[in-house]
């Protein structure tokens, strides 16, 4: 394989997840998500849901993000950092890990900068326009109060204040990636099909 880890980031709503599940499974690769949650919660003793909700977005100035014991973990484990820059440490530490054991597709967190200096690297960005993802949500997740577009916004938002502060790149930014494609006009089998044709070294 020319290019044996993909990184996934994604805009909410633009399918990024499925996608790159559906090039893991194609490329009969191991594919990080959930399962990267998993490990940085045995890693930190955090919650699964906290780490799934705080790990990609904005560091907030609130009660948790200056917790330096909590969640059952001994005093100092922390070594003075804040909850945001532990988790920030130990899920650099586990994709570096995931990284190494070998090909692999993985979602998000960052991954991309994590990884920047690996040459065996695909750096992939999934965008759609704002209809497509406004109509997608609501189908998966459903109505809530907010309007779709706010929810587009909010976490998206999130996501980029998170990427800047950790990175200091502007999230997706295209010459932060090797391949940005738009799903709401490429379809997700489509997308898939560049990512894995491109990860395999294939010429088009």
């Amino acid at each position: 394989m020319e290019k044996k880890i993909i990184t996934i980031s994604r805009q909410f709503g633009s399918g990024g997840r499925s996608i790159g599940k559906a090039v893991a499974e194609r490329l009969s690769i191991p594919y990080y998500d959930k399962e990267l949650i998993k490990q940085v919660a045995e890693k930190t003793g955090f919650d699964p849901e906290f780490i799934e909700e705080k790990g990609e977005y904005a560091p907030g100035k609130t009660f948790l993000s200056y917790l330096s014991t909590s969640f059952g973990m001994p005093g100092g484990m922390m070594g003075g950092m804040s909850a945001m820059d532990f988790l920030w440490v130990m899920q650099r530490q586990v994709i570096l890990d995931l990284a190494e054991k070998g090909p692999c597709v993985i979602v998000g967190r960052c991954s991309d900068y994590i990884l920047k200096d690996r040459t065996d690297c695909l750096h992939v960005f999934i965008h759609a326009s704002d209809e497509y993802r406004a109509e997608r949500i609501v189908r998966l997740y459903g109505k809530t109060e907010k309007t779709p577009e706010a929810r587009l916004a909010d976490k998206d938002g999130r996501r980029s204040v998170n990427y800047k502060h950790f990175t200091g790149r502007d999230w997706g930014a295209c010459q932060n990636y090797h391949l940005c494609l738009d799903s709401s006009a490429l379809g997700s089998e489509q997308c898939v099909g560049i990512i894995a044709a491109i990860a395999e070294g294939k010429q088009f």
